[in-house]
């Protein structure tokens, strides 16, 4: 349950309106609230927090209700181009994060709860009767905060909407996902046992079509011990669904009876989260997807930054390297009683280097410093390397850059990449000194 109530927390956190209309609706009952307190003119206090009398205070309220709503519109308005320059520049898959932002989402929240208390304030500042001296005071506190808040949201816009930035943002999510999902390379606890079920089993099919958004291995070992079964799962987060594609296989214990597929299958969307917006929660390839098409927008002809697009496969040997020291691969679920009951797949050493240095070695098969930084995160994957699968895959990918590679390059620029792939070769042969020496960082520079 708390795992379900954390993805519904995570769904709020990335839709832009509830912060606003939630402090929206407390802003009005806190008014209706304040609006009841109405000492007497002489009163100490309040002529403390408000020396003027109703006419002043109505005023105020109305001037501060129009400059919040200019302030409010202009805030949405460059939220909205800021949204359209992420997603034109760098990558669609990056609206989330200025949905997410809980800044963006605060200075909303207060413009429109300062709005919302002036416009409720003006119902109770009728002539004759004693002055709500707390709603005023309040209005005046909350217009100048919006003031600052304003100056500020402009202020962290023009850094959001950097590409270093973005690409930051995406890293540190990518970086948590990473060490939340996967456990350390020692770690050999949820390693699938021998002798587990593989090949027959009845399938299991999807009822619906969409992003596999997150796995709750918890709820999916609930279900397999209420079915009296086991379950071996063929999906992952991130993996794309349609109705009627399989999710999986499952064996019955030997003394339980037979279970019904098709209830299965509806008791697994308990512990299969499937929407059409795919996330970091649980997906760390998202978020090395996120880097690459900023590094596949930076070198198309319509805008030619191969700065940045090195800049961005830097982030991802980073991430690259972490997941070196994680453990990747199929992970085993036992019940209370350790009795296996449920493997999730996963991905692999291949899959994540192919996701990243596929698209690059394509489109930017032209240009050196996109193949050579390419080659630099390969050197940084060869050195840190855990295991002789993650050397091969480096080779795999140096040999596949070289291939890909336009034959058109003039030969200074072709020696340069040639060169950088024997720098990475020697890391993979453990000669780290000699595959990182050179004359002037040429090979740590782009």
């Amino acid at each position: 349950m708390a795992r379900i109530l954390q993805g519904k927390a995570e769904a709020l956190r990335a839709s832009l309106w509830v912060w606003p209309v939630s402090a929206a609706f407390a802003a009005f009952l806190l008014t209706l609230v304040l609006l009841a307190v109405r000492p007497g003119p002489d009163t100490a206090w309040a002529v403390l927090l408000w020396p003027a009398g109703t006419d002043a205070a109505s005023t105020l309220l109305q001037v501060v209700a129009t400059a919040t709503m200019t302030a409010t519109t202009l805030t949405f308005s460059i939220t909205v181009v800021a949204l359209q320059l992420a997603s034109q520049q760098f990558s669609p898959r990056l609206l989330r994060e200025f949905a997410r932002d809980a800044k963006i989402q605060s200075i909303l929240a207060l413009l429109v709860s300062t709005f919302v208390v002036s416009l409720t304030g003006l119902r109770g500042m009728g002539p004759g009767a004693p002055t709500p001296v707390l709603v005023p005071a309040l209005v005046m506190f909350m217009g100048l905060a919006s003031a600052g808040a304003l100056v500020g949201f402009v202020g962290h816009m023009v850094r959001a909407v950097r590409v270093d930035s973005m690409m930051v943002a995406v890293h540190q999510e990518t970086l948590a996902t990473i060490r939340q999902t996967y456990p350390s390379a020692e770690d050999h606890s949820k390693d699938p046992e021998k002798g587990l079920p593989e090949g027959g089993g009845t399938l299991l099919k999807s009822s619906r079509s969409g992003f596999v958004k997150v796995i709750r291995p918890d709820v999916l070992v609930q279900v397999a011990v209420e079915r009296g079964i086991f379950l071996r799962l063929g999906i992952r987060p991130g993996d794309q669904l349609v109705a009627g594609a399989p999710l999986g296989t499952f064996w019955h214990d030997k003394e339980a009876g037979q279970a019904d597929p098709e209830s299965i299958e509806a008791e697994l969307a308990r512990g299969v989260e499937i929407g059409f917006e795919r996330t970091a929660e649980q997906d760390a390839a998202f978020g090395l997807r996120q880097l690459t098409d900023i590094a596949v927008k930076a070198i198309s002809p319509g805008i030619n930054d191969p700065i940045t697009a090195a800049h961005a496969i830097s982030f991802c040997a980073d991430l690259m390297v972490t997941l070196q020291g994680r453990k990747l691969g199929p992970q085993q679920h036992v019940d209370a009683a350790g009795v296996p009951r449920v493997v999730t797949p996963d991905r692999d050493y291949r899959y994540y280097l192919d996701l990243l240095c596929g698209p690059l070695r394509r489109y930017g098969k032209s240009e050196p410093i996109v193949l050579t930084a390419l080659l630099r995160m390969l050197r940084d994957f060869a050195s840190n390397h855990k295991s002789n699968e993650q050397l091969e895959e480096a080779t795999r990918q140096v040999d596949l850059i070289l291939e890909t590679m336009d034959p058109s390059l003039v030969p200074s620029d072709a020696y340069e990449v040639h060169a950088l792939a024997e720098k990475v070769r020697l890391a993979i042969r453990g000669n780290l000194e000699a595959a990182y020496h050179d004359r002037a960082g040429e090979t740590r520079s782009a």
